[in-house]
């Protein structure tokens, strides 16, 4: 997937003198993940520009970038860091488009490495999805296939709003064809991974997976899930979820971030308010433990959602 998103950022980077990479390393190491490797022997050190460790600095300094017309790509090495620039996202990023009565654009992606990975500690495996869901005037993207992550990347690095970027540490060595002509994909659409009748599973990101491995495993048991991948986190496409729950009249929300205020509970109060008399029964919501995540890896695999739980979740769900 990192070639992927290495080749997005080449193509836009090529097409538009405006794009410009700033961050932690971005440059000559060629990122954390070599998202970024040898693209500045091409664009030259200010358009792949390395940063000192100032999370909150450079993140400004990327918004001023985009309010002057530069569409700037801001890399954090571990998403967890750039909580040290929340208030730069938020009320710069997010709200200056509005609190300038509309005189500002912010076309600034800023994406990078989060999730629960192998024994990152609990300071390295965050979930800001959550944390900046609530922040007006912000796209939020979660990619979960090369083929995904490129046209997603792409699309946001074109449009005219700040868009939060996320890519799952666990999932840049994933392999997988993808066209050699030029596409993008829509920031604010889910995807159905697969088509069924019996119930809803809606996820994104990482938990994509252990959500088809569950599929399988539910299928043997004459179990015809509908698999929903959110992609879009803000604005979630809720219309997706709303045809889909008809349908199936029942549906489980699979996560990796904290159940408490997470995005289950968003989708879970918006089909609630919408589509209530459709459901047969209440909303499986199976999400990370409220929680640092340990270092210990036995403790950490405890904290986050698998395949057998998301099986007897369903099972118990149907009645079978």
């Amino acid at each position: 997937m990192f070639d992927a998103l290495r080749s997005a950022i080449d193509e836009e980077m090529n097409k538009d003198e405006t794009v410009l990479v700033i961050g932690e390393d971005v440059g000559h190491y060629g990122g954390s993940y070599k998202v970024t490797k040898d693209l500045h022997l091409k664009y030259g050190d200010l358009r792949i520009l390395d940063t000192p460790i100032a999370e909150n600095s450079f993140t400004g300094m990327a918004i001023g970038a985009a309010m002057t017309g530069l569409r700037p790509i801001v890399e954090g090495m571990n998403m967890g860091f750039l909580l040290l620039a929340f208030n730069q996202i938020a009320n710069n990023a997010g709200m200056l488009p509005y609190t300038s009565g509309g005189n500002y654009q912010i076309p600034i992606v800023i994406r990078g490495p989060g999730g629960v990975g192998r024994q990152l500690g609990a300071e390295h495996s965050q979930r800001l999805e959550t944390y900046f869901q609530a922040v007006p005037g912000l796209k939020i993207v979660a990619c979960s296939t090369p083929y995904n992550a490129k046209g997603l990347l792409k699309s946001a690095i074109r449009d005219n709003n700040p868009v939060l970027f996320f890519e799952h540490v666990l999932l840049y060595n994933m392999k997988q064809e993808i066209p050699d002509y030029e596409y993008t994909l829509p920031l604010d659409k889910a995807e159905i991974v697969r088509e069924g009748k019996d119930i809803t599973i809606i996820t994104y990101s990482r938990m994509r997976y252990h959500v088809l491995k569950a599929v399988d495993r539910l299928i043997e048991k004459n179990i015809d899930p509908e698999v929903i991948d959110l992609i879009s986190l803000k604005p979630i496409d809720i219309d997706t979820i709303i045809r889909s729950i008809q349908k199936t009249h029942k549906a489980c929300i699979v996560e990796e971030c904290m159940k408490t205020g997470g995005i289950a509970a968003e989708i879970i109060a918006r089909v609630n308010e919408l589509i209530f008399d459709y459901l047969d029964s209440p909303i499986i919501r199976l999400s990370s433990q409220d929680i640092p995540t340990p270092y210990n890896g036995l403790l950490e695999q405890h904290t986050i959602v698998h395949s057998e739980q998301i099986i007897n979740s369903i099972i118990k769900q149907l009645n079978i």
